[in-house]
């Protein structure tokens, strides 16, 4: 299954992550896939751009397509995604004085909020004519807010 990110991706931020009983994080890898998708398809794509006589999107693809998303735009976000909300779950005791695992928990929370909204304001990188390169002109921002003509 495709990711965005991997544990070496995680111990690049985490470097003792693995020294408290968990050595693999593949599944929980893919289901922050899953979840960025799905956070994509409700948040930016429906507000995309896309060219008003590209028929390939009006004309009625109301999914987004994963494989053409730039993976790469997506690791930071992946690994904040993963850890805050599958990786540290695991490991806090949700004791009500707070542990440290509790307190990186929403660290990355709030951080993967930050960097998603970051990629939807810069323009996420959709390969819209399949070509597999990502040109500017396939930078697709996310409109919110502001009149289109």
């Amino acid at each position: 299954m495709a990711t965005f990110a991997n544990d070496n991706d995680i111990l690049d931020y985490e470097p003792s992550i693995k020294n408290f009983g968990i050595q693999e994080f593949t599944a929980d890898h893919e289901k922050t896939y899953d979840d960025i998708i799905r956070l994509l398809q409700i948040r930016w794509f429906p507000t995309a751009d896309f060219g008003r006589y590209n028929l390939s999107v009006v004309g009625g693809n109301q999914r987004i397509s994963p494989g053409r998303l730039n993976p790469a735009q997506f690791k930071r976000a992946a690994v904040y995604h993963v850890l805050a909300y599958y990786i540290y779950p695991k490991l806090s005791t949700f004791d009500p004085e707070g542990d440290v695992f509790r307190e990186k928990l929403s660290y990355y929370k709030a951080k993967f909020e930050e960097e998603l909204d970051l990629i939807l304001r810069d323009g996420v990188q959709y390969d819209l004519d399949s070509s597999g390169t990502y040109s500017d002109d396939e930078k697709v921002s996310f409109y919110n807010g502001r009149l289109q003509r």
